[in-house]
């Protein structure tokens, strides 16, 4: 049976703010979360290489790229957040009380030092949520080890997870280190995680994790990348993504010959799987904790702040390393083409031709020498 719009993500409208920011963390003082999971963990005495060349291929690069957050990255850097913040400002166009009418509103009284802070905190949140992300990486790609069936995949998914542990230590280090707070996960990437764990079917973890939540940290990190200009950050992103899109080929690899078996319900299913996972993934951008830390209501701002002319083309620019490898799937017009209406409505359609990352991984992959980054160190 088909689900509909509200089974899948609770609410009849996308953009229904008063549903989106229902959803909150209760707990956030918590440092333990659990998950209950059931699935299958497979050995296989199959132990010859090759039968997934490309996996295989993928394996070897892996074990000859891997980075040590502690000696390949130069620490002495100092941040100066609040200076940060003005540069970005100044790449990223006019802020937002300089073109909207904020008479009325919570922030009509705000000046400088107000919009500085909340860049400030922005940066802390983004940071936070990069870092919950990794760990919830770490897990499923633990999970993945287990759950999968071929040696290959095995072998490859082994070196994710020496990544993953990596990427946790260094955007914990960074907060610790550079910025000036933690912020707790996220309620809406909590749920998308916990859903991702709890399934019992390997290529739903595969799904969720290498496709959708790994694609869209490729996308963002990137967006940050490019945009920043602390040098520190600069480089240890760089080195992210260089991991981060050998993950998502994984995952279009893993599953591209596995999806032509599925039966129409079956494919229809992780049709609808991908698409609450975009939601989810969209709706943690609107940052409602910034908002609560700041004092102000974020019911009371945040269509203000969704009327911005960028933020339109920002949350579309997100899906462009998910939309062509969904679309290489086969999920992106199965069942007449359901998730391509979807993502047609979510304004992210016309990255579909982009390259999928299995073709351009390689861009992404570091130059020789490039792991030996601090003189004496490494």
């Amino acid at each position: 049976m088909e689900s509909s719009i509200e089974d899948l993500i609770d609410r009849s409208e996308i953009d229904d703010i008063e549903a989106i920011l229902s959803v909150s963390n209760t707990d956030v003082d918590a440092v333990i979360h659990t998950v209950r999971s059931n699935y299958d963990t497979i050995f296989t005495w199959n132990y010859e290489k090759g039968s997934k060349p490309k996996l295989g291929r993928l394996y070897e690069k892996a074990k000859t790229s891997m980075w040590n957050a502690e000696t390949d990255l130069d620490w002495s850097i100092e941040v100066d957040q609040e200076k940060l913040v003005q540069e970005q400002q100044l790449l990223l166009g006019p802020p937002l009380h300089t073109y909207v009418d904020l008479k009325g509103t919570p922030l009509a009284t705000w000046g400088d030092k107000e919009w500085i802070q909340l860049g400030v905190e922005g940066q802390n949140w983004t940071l936070s949520q990069f870092m919950h992300g990794e760990q919830g990486a770490l897990v499923c790609t633990a999970k993945v080890v287990e759950s999968v069936p071929w040696i290959d995949a095995k072998y490859y998914g082994s070196t994710q997870v020496m990544d993953e542990a990596r990427h946790v230590e260094v955007f914990a280090k960074y907060l610790d280190t550079k910025l000036s707070g933690h912020y707790p996960i996220n309620a809406h990437l909590r749920l998308l995680l916990d859903d991702i764990i709890a399934d019992s079917r390997w290529d739903m973890t595969f799904l969720g994790m290498q496709i959708m939540v790994e694609g869209l940290a490729l996308a963002a990190f990137g967006f940050m990348q490019a945009m920043t200009t602390e040098p520190l950050l600069k480089k240890m992103l760089k080195y992210v993504m260089s991991d981060e899109a050998r993950h998502v080929a994984f995952g279009v690899l893993a599953l591209q010959d596995y999806y032509q078996e599925l039966s129409a319900p079956e494919i229809r299913e992780r049709q609808e799987f991908a698409f609450e996972a975009a939601v989810r993934m969209r709706d943690r951008f609107l940052q409602q904790e910034v908002w609560d830390r700041m004092g102000v209501a974020p019911k009371d701002v945040l269509p203000l702040t969704l009327a911005a002319p960028d933020r339109t083309a920002f949350q579309a620019m997100l899906f462009s390393k998910i939309v062509p490898n969904l679309k290489k799937l086969g999920l992106l017009d199965a069942a007449d083409g359901w998730l391509r209406t979807k993502f047609t409505e979510l304004g992210a359609i016309q990255f579909e031709d982009w390259a999928d990352t299995e073709e351009e991984y390689g861009m992404f992959q570091l130059a020789e020498g490039e792991l030996k980054l601090v003189p004496g160190k490494g």
